[in-house]
């Protein structure tokens, strides 16, 4: 059965509760103390830094690297409908 207000009694308790409740906002606040919540608040900027990244263009395969592909992927196929076919 949960407690009530008056079930408390000891103003100590409170104090204590209190005080520690405190102790913790301030450890979150503070961002010197290396909690993840004062990560999150940084404003530096993580990763790779601006005009760094790989650009990756159109045409970088071949046109004969595409058809090759393009093939194998006709043969594996045929060669799928072949088998699908016998298994019905």
């Amino acid at each position: 059965m949960p407690r009530t207000a008056k079930a408390i009694r000891d103003s100590s308790l409170l104090a204590a509760a209190l005080e520690g409740l405190e102790l913790q906002k301030r450890r979150i606040d503070d961002p010197d103390s290396g909690g993840t919540f004062a990560v999150r608040q940084s404003t530096g900027r993580r990763g790779r830094p601006p005009g760094t990244a790989h650009k990756r263009g159109p045409g970088r395969m071949s046109a004969a690297a595409r058809k090759r592909i393009a093939a194998a992927q006709k043969r594996r196929w045929a060669e799928y409908r072949k088998s699908a076919g016998k298994a019905e």
